[in-house]
């Protein structure tokens, strides 16, 4: 999720002011990737506590003249620590600077990584606790706050503070009354490293961080690589300010509560808030259900019309499928040409992962992780059944729901996994495709749809450049083999290779039919041609040309929808979606939007794909599967809007073009 660094300790004798400051501007930069949408810093001195923090990316807080203003008030001989923040907004708006970080509550002031999924219940379980954000982190302040006082041991205060909270989070930490300093992390997301002299520490969120600044040219005599140390799922480090004695705790098996607390003179929290603030939108969540029945009218109009289309006798594929031929059977040529799924077996999966496993500790593999449903049950296969010791990837562009990010970490607080996030540029990208929404909407046509997914094709490249990093070679996927949607590039004029056995493998005349039918689309449609264009081809080469070197587990296992809703939602408490029943795609803030586009225009969606090669393996009847579509295919009108308000176009007016367009039956 969220990117947190900083530097601990007594760092006067070898850093000098502007050295110490290029230090901190490295940390933010490198940090920068897991978040973008604000950042923040905290100095702790023997004096006071110094924060600023901004609605924008950590590379436009350091170029700003608050920054540079901000630095005035350091003072090397009584410096004592420094936490900073690179944020990747969940809950709570950014532009109310309360949320974002660090966080400030009484007496406590720290960073975090990761989301509390139950935070709602545990204000509610502690009235007496009172709220005065939106943002998660605030309820972890508060906690540790209250066990403080009540144990007065810190060691326990964090023990029982990440007992009561539920998802994967990291934390740093110090106080204004305190010469305590602790880092802790129930998902292993933590790294440290101390300098050589012993004298100071730096912390960050990936490994990969801290290896970029001891590799500096600045900063290779101060630091050595070989002295990263990883703090474990649930562990604990504490350092004493005044005298630099520290020690790792286990906090969920040890009795930890053996640690002094020395209260010092309060020190005062000065905080420089140089973003702009204002009350949170006031947008309506939730459309009222006579609204909902006015906004079905035209769903409720054409559904007896699309009901009606011939579709295949054997599957549930209608006549409007691009290329789709019907025998005098009424049997179509995706059924005809269908080769049933050759499963490897776990067996062969077991034999070909151990030549990756790791007994040191390190990761083994990277596990790319969307927080769906099939990724969800790879990552808990992966770490439970094969005993693997994975770091779970996500690429955030934009279009990831709370949803999914209280998913990704649930499982990785759960599990014990570290979570690895790349953050886009996400306003951006959010950017393009508004531009290419908009541009489409003047002139639609089912064959672009997919320029409105292209913006987080860029996972693979960033896949490959984990994997080196950390250096796991194995990247493990989780696609569903029954995913294929020939239609999206159908639609393009592409023919269909039926033989293929990856959704992302194309031969190269398919790929110059690509090129050809935008670049004719482009220019019958000039609105294209914005400053997506680089992006869009950018996600081209990614999905197609770069190297796809992973690991499917489902070429290995069959794929069970009951066996994988279950393990999550029982063992996990996995999240779904109140506006469908379906557990597919709803962590994608996509999907809605254009699976409504294809409904309303070709009388189908990605689901009669689906299920319709379900019923080639066997799993489902043509019966129950049209009785499943029905419902998957209804509108799913919050995330609809959801989609329209975070890209920042007007739903309505959306809803109305699309209604109007051409369709094929």
């Amino acid at each position: 999720m969220c990117g947190i660094f900083g530097l601990v300790g007594q760092p006067h004798n070898q850093l000098t002011i502007k050295k110490m400051q290029k230090l901190v501007r490295l940390l933010f930069k490198l940090s920068e990737s897991r978040g973008k949408e604000a950042a923040g810093l905290a100095i702790l001195s023997k004096k006071s506590v110094e924060i600023i923090k901004q609605a924008a990316s950590a590379s436009t807080l350091i170029h700003s003249t608050a920054y540079q203003e901000f630095w005035q008030t350091y003072n090397p001989e009584i410096f004592q620590a420094l936490i900073g923040h690179a944020r990747l907004v969940t809950n709570g708006s950014m532009f109310f600077n309360d949320n974002n970080q660090p966080v400030v509550k009484d007496q406590a002031i720290l960073v975090h990584n990761g989301i509390v999924v139950n935070d709602q219940s545990l204000w509610q379980q502690f009235p007496e606790l009172h709220r005065q954000s939106e943002v998660d982190t605030e309820i972890i302040a508060a906690l540790i706050n209250k066990f403080l006082n009540t144990e007065n041991s810190l060691p326990l205060a964090i023990k029982k503070t990440f007992s009561l909270i539920k998802g994967m989070t990291s934390i740093a930490g110090f106080f204004n009354n305190q010469n305590n300093f602790y880092l802790a992390t129930n998902n292993g997301s933590l790294y440290l490293l101390p300098a050589k002299n012993k004298k100071f520490f730096i912390f960050a969120s990936e490994k990969h961080i801290l290896e970029k600044v001891a590799n500096h040219r600045n900063y290779q005599h101060f630091f050595s690589i070989g002295q990263i140390i990883h703090l474990s799922t649930n562990e604990l480090w504490l350092i004493d300010l005044a005298n630099l004695e520290n020690k790792f705790l286990d906090f969920k098996n040890q009795n930890i509560t053996n640690w002094p607390i020395e209260k010092v003179t309060l020190r005062p929290i000065n905080k420089k808030d140089t973003a702009p603030i204002f009350p949170p939108s006031e947008k309506d969540s939730e459309i009222s259900s006579n609204f909902i029945t006015e906004i079905n009218a035209h769903y409720e109009q054409i559904k007896p019309q699309i009901d009606s289309l011939k579709r295949c006798t054997k599957c549930i594929l209608p006549e409007t499928m691009p290329l789709i031929e019907f025998d005098e059977h009424g049997v179509c040529n995706y059924c005809r040409h269908y080769q049933p799924l050759k499963i490897k077996g776990e067996e062969q999966l077991k034999q070909l992962v151990s030549s990756y496993r790791k007994n040191n500790g390190d990761p083994d593999c990277v596990m790319t992780f969307s927080g769906g449903r099939d990724s969800s049950y790879g990552l808990h296969y992966v770490k439970k059944k094969l005993g693997l010791n994975p770091v779970a990837y996500s690429y955030d562009w934009g279009m990831i729901t709370d949803l999914a990010r209280r998913n990704q970490s649930r499982m990785c607080g759960q599990l014990g996994v570290e979570h690895i996030l790349i953050s886009a540029n996400i306003k951006k990208k959010r950017d393009n495709i508004k531009k290419n929404v908009l541009a489409w909407l003047k002139k639609p046509n089912l064959g672009t749809v997919p320029l409105f997914m292209a913006g987080d094709k860029q996972y693979f490249y960033y896949a490959n450049k984990i994997s080196k990093q950390i250096k796991a070679p194995l990247i493990v996927i989780c696609t569903n083999l029954l995913e294929k949607t020939y239609f999206k590039t159908a639609f393009c004029g592409a023919r269909i290779d039926f033989n293929s056995k990856k959704p992302y493998a194309l031969s190269p005349y398919n790929q110059l039919k690509l090129i050809w039918f935008y670049f004719k689309n482009f220019i019958t449609n000039p609105s294209y041609i914005n400053s997506s264009l680089l992006d869009t081809l950018g996600a081209f080469i990614s999905y197609y040309f770069i190297s796809h070197k992973h690991l499917n587990i489902y070429q290995y296992l069959p794929w069970d929808e009951n066996e994988i809703s279950e393990t999550l939602i029982n063992q996990y408490d996995w999240e779904t979606a109140p506006d469908t029943s379906t557990t597919w795609r709803i962590g994608d803030g996509t999907a809605a939007f254009y699976n409504y586009i294809y409904y309303t225009m070709a009388g189908f969606t990605e689901n009669d794909t689906f299920r319709s090669n379900q019923i080639r393996e066997g799993v489902l009847t043509r019966e129950e599967a049209l009785k499943i579509t029905r419902a998957e295919n209804q509108p799913r009108w919050p995330a609809f809007r959801w989609y329209c308000d975070t890209i920042g176009i007007d739903w309505l007016m959306a809803l109305e073009k699309i209604n109007s367009a051409p369709k094929l039956y």
